[in-house]
């Protein structure tokens, strides 16, 4: 974002504005039609979710994760291990970009040894967010092996990494963006495509 913005630039539409202009490809039905059919879909490859441990990914992946849980509880009438995991400091762009606040690691009851856990996010971009959650995860344990949920797959991947279970493929161009809201942080749940504000 350019901050040097001019005072003769005030007819520039502002990042409200071009949010609006932004329209739903996901709505709140939606969402929770795909995180069902991804709860089904690791219990059918997981061969039921005995060793699955859930780990969002800040902010909104934590929220997936949770819903993700719950779903997963009412197919399968076991509980669910469900915690968070913070990449920031395995961030490759960290030194990039002002100080942040650290969120929290949180690690179910009894760890990610020999389980299976399976990362959540929001939208998979380039890849380098979950390169991070590898090297973030690599450092608390060792799990049986490492899968990816995502709720929205937007390509232009720049690292050899890809989702196991996706609830949207979303082919967009570099000028897009592509904005995840859910109720927990935003009030509403919906999943946006607008272009990508002008600097």
């Amino acid at each position: 974002m350019d901050k040097q913005e001019k005072p003769d630039q005030q007819e520039k539409p502002d990042a409200a504005a071009q949010a609006s202009d932004a329209r739903p490809v996901l709505e709140g039905p939606d969402i929770a039609r795909v995180l069902t059919r991804i709860a089904h879909e690791i219990v059918e490859r997981a061969k039921g979710a005995d060793d699955v441990v859930l780990l969002g990914i800040p902010t909104r992946g934590v929220f997936l994760a949770q819903r993700l849980a719950a779903k997963l509880e009412q197919i399968t009438d076991g509980k669910m291990p469900v915690g968070s995991l913070d990449i920031t400091m395995y961030r490759d762009d960290l030194r990039m970009h002002p100080p942040r606040a650290l969120a929290r690691t949180e690690i179910p009851g009894d760890g990610i040894d020999g389980r299976l856990v399976i990362l959540v996010d929001d939208v998979l971009f380039s890849g380098r967010t979950i390169r991070a959650a590898l090297d973030a995860l690599n450092d608390i344990g060792r799990p049986r092996a490492v899968q990816l949920a995502v709720l929205v797959d937007r390509g232009h991947r720049e690292l050899p990494i890809r989702a196991d279970y996706v609830g949207k493929n979303l082919p967009t161009s570099l000028r897009e963006t592509v904005k995840v809201l859910l109720a927990e942080e935003d009030g509403r749940d919906t999943v946006l495509l607008g272009a990508k504000p002008t600097p």
